[in-house]
């Protein structure tokens, strides 16, 4: 389910002081019923585990033909400075590089995620938090971008339709499918 940009700019997460400069793009929650205070580690897991393995679909397909247009075009070549330069002290010996993924994991707490890409199009940052509600916990995903310039802005702009009727909707059918297989007794 989509929500606001608030939904993530007023918790006090972590990634707001290391990227300042990035603005919301998208915030979803998944989800997860049942889910208690310490079962992000687990989903976090689940979730990472999955993306070893070879996606299918619509969504695994538009990844695919963006991948290729990334390498005719030279996107992907860019050279951005990483925001692992940013991280505090305590945040930077907390994450782990995930196989097959085209995110680079920045820092892993107990109740937070950050991964990013960039390229020539934009520097991106996928935010995964543990948020409380009033059945337990849900999983939020804020996405966080600085396009790189008018290219940049162009490409957020073609990509935002395919975003939102294809790629996020089947990402929530996974990840909230993942939660249930997980089946973590409460």
């Amino acid at each position: 389910m989509r929500l606001p940009e608030s939904a993530h700019s007023e918790h006090p997460w972590r990634i707001h002081e290391i990227a300042p400069d990035f603005v919301v793009e998208d915030v979803w929650k998944f989800r997860t019923p049942g889910a208690g205070r310490h079962d992000f580690p687990a989903l976090l897991a689940a979730i990472q585990a999955e993306r070893t393995t070879e996606s299918t679909g619509l969504s695994a397909l538009l990844f695919k033909v963006r991948w290729k247009l990334g390498e005719l075009f030279g996107w992907d070549r860019a050279q951005v400075t990483s925001l692992r330069d940013r991280l505090p002290t305590d945040l930077r010996d907390t994450a782990t590089p995930v196989e097959n993924s085209p995110l680079t994991s920045l820092y892993i707490l107990d109740n937070e995620y950050a991964g990013e890409i960039a390229n020539s199009t934009m520097h991106g940052i996928m935010h995964l938090s543990w948020v409380p509600d009033p059945t337990g916990y849900h999983l939020r995903m804020a996405v966080l971008v600085k396009p790189n310039g008018h290219l940049g802005r162009l490409y957020m702009a073609a990509i935002k339709p395919f975003r939102y009727t294809i790629i996020y909707p089947a990402i929530t059918r996974s990840w909230e499918q993942t939660w249930k297989d997980l089946a973590i007794p409460h």
